[in-house]
Order: C-alpha cells, then sequence, then structure tokens
C-alpha cells in the first residue's frame, strides 16, 4: 500500500482533527498515513523544502510556495473575534522599536504583526517558550499562539489582539486566516484528491464526535490543556469553518494575500482558483 506522511503542529486543534484518522474512526482505502507532529515555523520550513507529502502551514506562508504545493480545502484554523495575542509584562510599558518574540519569521501572527509594529525588534522563539522569554525580560513583548492565548502568568497582560490588526486592516468581519493544508503538487492528482477527501471526513467526524473524541485525547494524555481549556480551544478553533472552505474563509485567505501583494511580499497575487486541488478530475474521470 502506499504511504504518505502527513505533518500537523502538536496544538489541540490539529491533533483533535487529526487523530480521528490515528484511531481508525476513517477508512484511508488503499493508502497508508503516517502522523508527524511539529512546531508550526519548523512546518513551515518543513512546506519550503517539500519535506512531506501533506504539511500544515501558516496561510501567510502559501503564496511562496503554491507553484510547488496546494491548498486544501479542510482542517484550517480561522479566528473570528480572536486570534493569536501581543502580551507584555504589566509593570513594563512598550516604548518604540520594544523588543518582541514571535512563533516563526512565516506565521500568520508575524506577518500582519510586522505590518502594525515594522519599527519593532523582533526574535523568533519556539511559541512554547515566548511567555518566559517575555518573563525573563529576553524580550519586551511576545506573540502568544494555539493554547496559550487561553491564559497566561498573572505578571503578564494583553497589549494588543492580532484580530484587531487584521480587522483594521480588512475593514469588516471577515474570519482571521491562521493556518491550514497544504499537499505537494508531485503527488498524483487521484492521491491528492483522496487524500483530502479523507482529511475531510477526519475533520467531520471529529467535530461531530467532539466530546468523545476529547475525552479520549485527554485520558491519553495527548494534550498540553485540561478538560475546560480543550473543550474552550477546540469550540475556537475546530468547528465548521475549519470542515471545508466556505464563500467568505476563501475571500479572507485571499485578501490575506492582497495584502502582502500590495505591500510588496508576495512577487503576485494568488487566487485560491490557482490554489485548491481540482476536485472536479474525479468526476469527470469517473464519467
Amino acid at each position: 500500500m502506499p504511504r504518505y506522511t502527513i505533518a500537523h503542529s502538536p496544538d489541540a486543534d490539529d491533533i483533535f482533527m487529526f487523530y480521528a484518522i490515528a484511531f481508525g474512526w476513517i477508512d484511508t482505502g488503499d493508502i497508508e498515513i503516517d502522523h508527524i507532529a511539529d512546531d508550526i515555523e519548523t512546518l513551515n520550513r518543513a512546506a519550503i523544502a517539500l519535506k512531506y507529502d501533506v504539511t500544515a502551514i501558516s496561510f501567510a506562508l502559501y503564496p511562496r510556495i503554491y507553484g510547488e504545493c496546494a491548498l486544501l480545502r479542510t482542517a484550517a484554523s480561522f479566528g473570528r473575534g480572536y486570534g493569536p495575542k501581543l502580551i507584555r509584562r504589566k509593570d513594563k510599558a512598550l516604548k518604540r522599536g520594544f523588543k518582541v518574540a514571535l512563533s516563526g519569521e512565516h506565521t500568520t501572527n508575524a506577518f500582519l504583526f510586522r505590518i502594525a509594529y515594522p519599527q519593532s525588534k523582533i526574535i523568533y522563539k519556539n511559541f512554547l517558550e515566548i511567555e518566559n522569554a517575555v518573563l525573563s525580560g529576553e524580550a519586551d513583548a511576545g506573540v502568544l499562539i494555539h493554547e496559550s492565548i487561553l491564559g497566561f502568568g498573572d505578571e503578564l497582560t494583553t497589549e494588543a489582539e492580532i484580530w484587531d490588526i487584521w480587522h483594521d486592516l480588512v475593514g469588516g468581519d471577515l474570519p482571521l486566516p491562521l493556518g491550514g493544508m497544504c499537499l505537494r503538487r508531485s503527488l498524483p492528482l487521484n492521491r491528492a484528491i483522496q487524500i483530502e477527501s479523507i482529511l475531510t471526513k477526519a475533520t467531520r467526524i471529529a467535530i461531530d464526535n467532539k466530546t468523545v473524541l476529547s475525552k479520549m485525547l485527554l485520558e491519553r494524555g495527548l494534550t498540553r490543556v485540561d478538560e475546560t481549556k480543550l473543550d474552550k480551544y477546540l469550540s475556537l478553533y475546530a468547528n465548521e469553518d475549519s470542515m471545508i472552505f466556505n464563500d467568505q474563509c476563501v475571500h479572507a485567505i485571499e485578501t490575506l494575500f492582497k495584502i502582502g501583494y500590495d505591500r510588496g511580499v508576495y512577487k503576485e497575487f494568488v487566487s485560491l482558483d490557482k490554489a485548491l486541488i481540482p476536485i472536479e478530475y474525479a468526476r469527470l474521470r469517473n464519467e
């Protein structure tokens, strides 16, 4: 049986969606799937190197790799009124040119942060190290992502929300496109369509069986948060927006790409019709 590697982050929503496959809830047909979990910036760099067949990426990275990778329509994370948080110590006001710890050069939160704070001095840290970097004084501020946004040390406070930066840029209530999945275009098209279908089913089944799957993850120690925070986090990032792109999600992603193109970050504007797998091929092939 052909084997394909799917790489995703270790945060709760990715674990939640992909363990529906790992627990055998999804029929993967005539292919086998290997799972890799790593932090999002490591996965972004792996996507640039085409290291894995399928990998989670930050949406802000995608225009740089769209020639080699196609976006999947499923297993994505969007924020609606929430998202990564810029935090600082309560006893330390930020000055112009403050030093900030970000979770990676290619992340969506870093992309938006650089637009809002062009004078800041940036260091990049693993997302699990950012809170301590601020507490220790290594950085004046940091952008927290994943489950870290649900709670942090009492000595810290929120300076700004990345959602507010996004909202100011787009002038409306489009969801904030944070991360999605991409697949190497060198894979046979029929396999690419099959893999996207498997991941779509896995995401739907996970969300439809949230209570049962959450309990299994907690019992096996597969999450970094307790039951209350897991439930809250999944309500934010594993929901209807995650199952499959709707028109609003498509518009939000293209708006992010347009912002980058207009500012010279990307060489060309990438529309989603160029990015997505042409699933109509399967219908035409069957006909």
